[in-house]
């Protein structure tokens, strides 16, 4: 199998990267700055490190061709109206669409998940403000993929700790899971991506995901 990863070099998607080569996938790693990728580690017939803008649609669309799966990690600045998420987000399922590739399973966060009496989680009015300019651009990317033709899954986490998977978390459709804590390792939120990309369990929905302990 052939993935396309963007956003790989960030704390989620180099864990992708990593594991997914370790199941004996062959990866395409996506990004601008892809020189911390190129090492002794990753070096065989598996791996790609293709050096692109996410803007850029000749470069994106080369980059999802013949793939048969895209996962994507995007990243961006925190404290600022960064589009990389959103934005980054459109330019992939429009290219996808073009390329007639169809999966894709995409990193957002808790504030997109339904909320009863608010809609959303962002919208509460205990949300925290500091989180609010990035949970409205995952929002948008995850309109972006609810409005397409792909068969994407948004997955939600909340705060991501730097870590390695433990395999120890628990998964919820739509909403915030219960028993809730307020973290999930990097490793597995990757280990979670590729156990859906093989099971499509959660094929257009959102979910919300945490750590146990």
């Amino acid at each position: 199998m052939i993935i396309t990863v963007f956003g790989a070099t960030g704390q989620v998607g180099k864990r992708i990267v990593r594991m997914a080569l370790a199941t004996g996938y062959t990866v395409r790693a996506f990004g601008r700055n892809i020189e911390n990728l190129i090492d002794e580690d990753l070096r065989n017939d598996h791996f790609e490190a293709i050096k692109g803008y996410v803007f850029d649609e000749k470069e994106v669309l080369d980059a999802i061709k013949g793939s048969n799966a895209v996962l994507s990690a995007l990243g961006g600045d925190f404290k600022s109206n960064d589009k990389t998420r959103s934005l980054g987000i459109k330019n992939i399922t429009e290219q996808m669409e073009k390329a007639g590739v169809k999966r894709i399973i995409a990193v957002g966060g808790m504030g997109t998940l339904k909320d009863d009496e608010y809609g959303y989680r962002l919208n509460r009015p205990d949300y925290p403000e500091v989180f609010k300019m990035v949970s409205a651009e995952h929002l948008k990317a995850y309109q972006y993929l609810a409005a397409s033709n792909l068969d994407w899954t948004f997955v939600c986490p909340p705060d991501i700790k730097d870590e390695e998977a433990t395999g120890k978390y628990i998964t919820s459709v739509d909403y915030k899971p219960e028993p809730f804590l307020n973290k999930m390792n990097a490793g597995d939120i990757a280990g979670f991506m590729l156990k859906e990309m093989e099971n499509n369990a959660f094929v257009h929905e959102r979910v919300g995901v945490c750590n146990l302990e």
